[in-house]
């Protein structure tokens, strides 16, 4: 794991973890849309999701993030926004999130930061 470039903009640290995430969403005729993908990398403010898939900037989404490996499997869930793409994916801006999810995803980061070295 580790974390990127010290030349990013981010204001909270990223690190690169990949596990399966489904993004829940709203097409533009408000069909309800279900994208699995895998994360390329992940922080307390956002995921980016690995995907030829493009959803419209702006567009309200919930995403599942899947943790597996400990006692019990994970699901986190948090409600987030569609803020940028690029060639290889979307990124997602989370919005708002139980203090359980919170505190999962902050451990998790933590976690990894510390395991970069």
């Amino acid at each position: 794991m580790s974390i990127s470039d010290k030349n990013d903009r981010r204001k909270h640290s990223r690190v690169v973890f990949t596990t399966k995430i489904e993004i829940h969403m709203l097409d533009e005729s408000g069909q309800n849309v279900k994208l699995a993908a895998n994360s390329k990398d992940l922080s307390q403010r956002g995921v980016f999701v690995k995907t030829n898939t493009q959803p419209s900037l702006d567009t309200p989404c919930r995403v599942n993030i899947y943790l597996s490996g400990g006692i019990d499997d994970l699901k986190l869930e948090i409600q987030g926004r569609i803020v940028r793409h690029t060639d290889a994916g979307f990124g997602v801006e989370f919005e708002s999130m139980d203090l359980e999810t919170y505190t999962h995803l902050k451990t998790l980061v933590l976690y990894n930061i510390e395991g970069s070295d």
